[in-house]
């Protein structure tokens, strides 16, 4: 937490209304959300602070900082939604594992998939890891961390993609642990 709100901080320029954002309540947060022309870093900080404080009017705000393209954003955003417990998040978190436009940012998707642990998990991220397994796939990251994520979910359908897993030099030793899982 300390490290989202310090890069926040630093992308405020250490400005008074992240000051005022820090400390505001849950109404003034949620209120802040819909006002217009309101920076990426201020959004980003109310909507972080609703979703670990368990407000679900976080979530829009949330999910689309989810499908952004820089790394930190998404990760906060994931950690918050994680934390938020909304019903939601798995299919969404699905929708942007799957998206085959958005691959090189899912991340962070397919790792709150994992964390969620939601029936929509293992198959979103069997869907994925078997398109990822195409020779030369630059995504190769986005593929690790479905196989660890198979891994941890232990869901015996994952059993064929995660053989197939094996026979990728990177993911590998991944593959074997995670096919160990399933018993």
């Amino acid at each position: 937490m300390n490290d989202v709100l310090e890069r926040l901080r630093t992308e405020s320029g250490q400005s008074p209304p992240y000051g005022e954002l820090l400390a505001a309540e849950p109404d003034a947060l949620a209120a802040s959300l819909a006002s217009a022309g309101l920076p990426l870093w201020a959004r980003e900080l109310a909507a972080y602070r609703l979703g670990l404080a368990g407000d679900r009017r976080a979530f829009e705000p949330l999910v689309l900082l989810l499908n952004h393209r820089d790394p930190p954003r998404c990760a906060a955003a994931a950690e918050a939604l994680a934390v938020l417990g909304d019903p939601r998040t798995a299919r969404a978190a699905a929708a942007l594992a799957t998206n085959t436009l958005r691959t090189a940012y899912a991340l962070q998707p397919v790792r709150l998939l994992a964390a969620l642990r939601a029936p929509e998990s293992a198959p979103a991220l069997m869907a994925t890891l078997a398109r990822l397994l195409s020779p030369h796939d630059p995504y190769w990251r986005v593929a690790l961390a479905c196989v660890e994520g198979l891994g941890a979910l232990a869901d015996p359908r994952s059993r064929e993609v995660l053989t197939r897993a094996q026979s990728h030099p990177r993911l590998a030793v991944a593959a074997t642990a995670a096919l160990r899982s399933l018993g």
